[in-house]
């Protein structure tokens, strides 16, 4: 991995011919660095350390990583080599579909047209792709947020931003769409413990174009939705079931309980691709366990006896009689209508 400096434009994944650069996300705000990756290990091991992380990026990044495993793969039998690689990259986060969906797709080109202009091709293909995608859930987002005869105050979880997808975002990307709309007043950004992505990462982006924010501690979000300051709440997913339970970072189903005792909506916004028809709800979601350090310590600080025990699940499920409405590329769908219509977009 070599290190480079500051870009102008938010783009957590981007491929230069040869290798791939990755926004390190571990060590922002205090620091914007580039890292270009070079071989498919490297790529496992920025996906599994979360320099690079958000269910849609974590595809896009996967993709490139099988790019990366064909330049390595021995004359003769690359397909071979390129299927340890896709399991290599498999292994380092379970919950996030968008993950496999992409190295299931490389590997499907591979196979049909072994060559390494017809990867990059369909590697660049999903990094594009996905960047319209995001775009287009904004504006179904947009359409789908509650009238008001003031602008919007909107509540997220996590980061489903720019940082978290190619591009944009998702949640954020119906954020950035109510701004750009002048629908939106302000931003309220759970900080997301342990790992504080929504303090570190989601204000870092919403400063960065001057959208106004709001950070809360994971605890006010009650307090704050109870006095009547917000009027949605749109989050991310990394996994979301047939009927509509959906997997996102830990603390979200907390959140979706709270707005459904106050009668505020609470929307998942995510690409087709994170929908797994597969699984028949979130009870068969793959919960991803990290290790407890991230919960010890912040920046190296100890917050806790050396010798007490975590437990450190990086996701909850959340139950979709929870979830007013799941918004997607193609629209807006309550979560009973989500597996007819994931079925007939998707063609499973």
């Amino acid at each position: 991995m070599t290190f480079s400096a500051v870009q102008s434009e938010i783009r957590p994944v981007q491929w230069n011919g040869h290798a791939c650069v990755l926004i390190d996300q571990t060590v922002l705000p205090g620091i914007y660095r580039t890292i270009e990756i070079r071989t498919s290990d490297q790529m496992a091991t920025a996906i599994r350390t979360m320099i690079v992380r958000g269910a849609p990026a974590i595809g896009v990044a996967a993709a490139f990583g099988m790019v990366l495993g064909w330049q390595e793969a021995p004359q003769g039998d690359p397909i071979t080599h390129l299927e340890r690689v896709a399991a290599t990259l498999r292994a380092t986060r379970p919950t996030a579909v968008n993950l496999f969906w992409a190295i299931d797709r490389m590997l499907t080109v591979a196979r049909r047209d072994p060559s390494f202009a017809r990867l990059e091709r369909e590697a660049t293909a999903i990094l594009e792709g996905d960047i319209a995608t995001c775009r287009a859930i904004g504006e179904h987002g947009l359409l789908a947020l509650p009238a008001t005869p003031e602008r919007l105050r909107l509540l997220t979880h996590c980061n489903a931003g720019a940082l978290a997808t190619a591009g944009y975002g998702t949640a954020l990307g119906v954020v950035r769409s109510a701004h750009r709309e002048g629908r939106l007043e302000r931003v309220y950004a759970d900080e997301t413990r342990p790992r504080l992505q929504g303090a570190r990462l989601t204000a870092w982006e919403l400063v960065h174009e001057r959208i106004p924010v709001t950070v809360l501690a994971d605890t006010m979000a009650a307090h704050v939705i109870g006095r009547g300051l917000v009027d949605a709440v749109v989050v991310g997913a990394d996994r979301i079931a047939a009927n509509g339970d959906t997997a996102n970072k830990i603390g979200t189903c907390g959140v979706a309980i709270i707005a459904k005792h106050y009668g505020v909506p609470f929307f998942v916004a995510a690409p087709w691709s994170t929908v797994d028809c597969n699984l028949p709800s979130g009870d068969q979601i793959p919960i991803e366990q990290r290790d407890s350090e991230e919960m010890r310590t912040i920046e190296g600080v100890a917050l806790c006896p050396q010798d007490v025990e975590f437990y450190n699940p990086a996701f909850d499920v959340t139950p979709a009689p929870l979830i007013t409405g799941i918004i997607v590329e193609s629209g807006v769908y309550a979560p009973g209508e989500l597996a007819a219509a994931g079925q007939a977009q998707l063609g499973r």
